[in-house]
Order: C-alpha cells, then sequence, then structure tokens
C-alpha cells in the first residue's frame, strides 16, 4: 500500500471544480518546460503532497535566464582570454574558493541523489549557480580578466570548469537549456580554448557527457572557503551601512 502524492495550487487540491487546474501544457507554452520541470522537482518531498504556483514557475523561468545570461558571458571571457598562460597557476583566493565550492556541491549532490533526495539536490545546484557562482565569482572575474595576461588565462578557466561541471550537475532537472548551451560552451572552447579539455575530452552531447567525479576533500578547502566566508561578510556589512547612511553607489 503506497500513499498518492497531490499538486496542490496555494494549498488547495486542484480540481475542476475549483476552477485551479493549471494545465501544464498552456504552462510549458508561456514559460518553458525546463521552468516547469525543475519546479516540479525541486518542490517536492518524497511522499509529501506539493504545492504548484505560477510565481514558482516564473521564478524558475528566471533562473534559466539567468542561467543563459551566464552562459554568454563565459563564453565571451573564453574567446576574449590568451589561448595559453606563461607560467604555471596562481590562483587568486576567489579561484580556490570556487573551486572548492564546487567540489562539496558535487559531494552533496551525490549524497542527495544516493538517498534519492531530488529536490534538495536541485536547490543545492541552484543555490550555487545563483547566489555562489553568478553573484559573487563572476562578478570578481570580471576585473580579473581586465588584468590581462595569465591571470586573465587562469580566470577563464576556472570560468569555464566551473560551468561546465555545473551544467552536467543541473541537466537532469533542466535538460534543454543546458543541453543547448553546453553546446555552445563546447563550440567556443574547442575553438578558441583547446588547452581545456574535460576528464574523458568532449562528449557529443550533454545527455551522455561524463557526470562530475566526486574528489576527496583537499586539506586546503575549507581554509579557502573560511577565508572567502568572512571577506563575503565584510562586503555585505559595508552594502548595508551604506544603505542605512543612504550613501550614494
Amino acid at each position: 500500500v503506497g500513499s498518492e502524492m497531490c499538486i496542490r495550487d496555494s494549498g488547495k487540491k486542484m480540481s475542476k471544480s475549483f476552477g485551479n487546474v493549471i494545465d501544464p501544457l498552456n504552462v510549458m507554452e508561456e514559460l518553458g518546460t525546463d521552468a516547469l520541470r525543475f519546479t516540479l522537482l525541486v518542490g517536492s518531498t518524497p511522499g509529501n503532497d506539493m504545492n504548484l504556483s505560477l510565481k514558482k514557475v516564473e521564478a524558475n523561468r528566471n533562473f534559466a535566464n539567468k542561467l543563459w545570461n551566464v552562459g554568454r558571458y563565459v563564453i565571451r571571457a573564453v574567446q576574449d582570454a590568451p589561448q595559453e598562460a606563461e607560467g604555471q597557476p596562481d590562483w587568486t583566493l576567489a579561484d580556490s574558493w570556487i573551486y572548492a565550492r564546487l567540489q562539496q556541491v558535487v559531494r552533496e549532490v551525490e549524497r542527495l541523489f544516493d538517498n534519492y533526495q531530488y529536490g534538495e539536490a536541485g536547490r543545492q545546484i541552484y543555490d550555487f549557480l545563483w547566489g555562489e557562482f553568478a553573484d559573487w565569482y563572476v562578478e570578481i572575474a570580471k576585473l580579473q580578466l581586465d588584468q590581462g595576461g595569465d591571470r586573465a588565462y587562469y580566470t577563464a578557466q576556472t570560468l569555464l570548469q566551473v560551468l561546465d561541471q555545473t551544467l552536467r550537475l543541473l541537466h537532469p532537472f533542466t535538460p534543454f537549456v543546458t543541453e543547448e548551451l553546453w553546446g555552445h560552451l563546447k563550440r567556443a572552447t574547442q575553438e578558441y580554448f583547446p588547452a581545456y579539455r574535460p576528464e574523458g575530452g568532449w562528449e557529443e552531447a550533454l545527455i551522455v557527457a561524463r557526470w562530475p567525479e566526486q574528489r576527496p576533500e583537499e586539506p586546503w578547502e575549507r581554509g579557502k572557503i573560511a577565508d572567502f566566508e568572512l571577506v563575503q561578510e565584510v562586503v555585505r556589512a559595508i552594502r548595508n551601512l551604506r544603505a542605512e547612511k543612504s550613501v550614494p553607489p
């Protein structure tokens, strides 16, 4: 005997008599298949009913747009960066932080998948891509890319590696936008940044691409994450103080 999962509209069971049935075909036409799919996957907990609202689907449509815009930026960075480095890597704190956080996310997603917690896995990837990669590292990368030379090369490499791995993680949740974006990323990399090759090389398509490899935690990772979190706290404090005192940006 199993329990049925019910999709509700703002807490109320969908019913023709209530007039609150959401037609998935109309939603996909208006807001996109990936947005609806992601909403259903991350908004559910095994064994429990889930509330579905068009506002949630619209928010995830915005997430897909954010992903696309970040992808376009990374592709431009790859096209503009030097194709080769002159010296050994000199990673910045931001470079080390985002790489270490990526490894944490890969390990956590693997654990959640093993426990069938797909919704929480999707939320972890969402928060990492939007809240850390897009909002923090990409903004810092813009300054690092402007320095040119090896700094630009290794920054572009980091942008590329993190986006490539994140698209692989996100693909089961939003297959269409990730497949399209990954294809553009692959072609741009092969033409403008051939030094970067994922483990096993570039597969024919993202749907058959290798899943990110779970790596053991390295001794330096937690220290770099803690150091960067301190930087984040300082920046947030300055922003809050500026807002309180009405200081122009």
